[in-house]
C-alpha cells in the first residue's frame, strides 16, 4: 500500500474531480469553513457550504459521500487482507 492510500480522499478533491465543483470554489468554501471555526462560529461541513453557494446539488453532494465511503471500505478491508 503506497502512503497516499492510506488516507481517504477528501470531499473537496473527489468534489472538484468529478467537476462538480471548481478549485476556485472548493477553496472559498475552505476559507469560509476556516473563518467560522476561528469565529467559534458551528462548523460546517463543505458539502453544506457548496449547497448553500447553490454550487452543488444534493444529489452531487451524495454522490462525493458515497464515493469517499466507498473508497474507505475499500481501504479499511485492503488493511484487513
Amino acid at each position: 500500500m503506497t502512503e497516499n492510500q492510506k488516507y481517504c480522499l477528501r470531499f473537496g478533491k473527489i468534489a472538484v474531480d468529478n467537476d462538480f465543483l471548481l478549485a476556485e470554489q472548493l477553496q472559498q468554501a475552505i476559507r469560509e469553513q476556516v473563518d467560522d471555526n476561528l469565529a467559534d462560529r458551528p462548523h460546517r461541513v463543505l458539502g453544506a457550504i457548496c449547497f448553500d453557494h447553490g454550487w452543488m446539488s444534493p444529489a452531487q453532494i451524495d454522490e462525493v459521500l458515497n464515493i469517499m465511503f466507498k473508497n474507505n471500505r475499500m481501504r479499511q478491508a485492503a488493511e484487513v487482507s
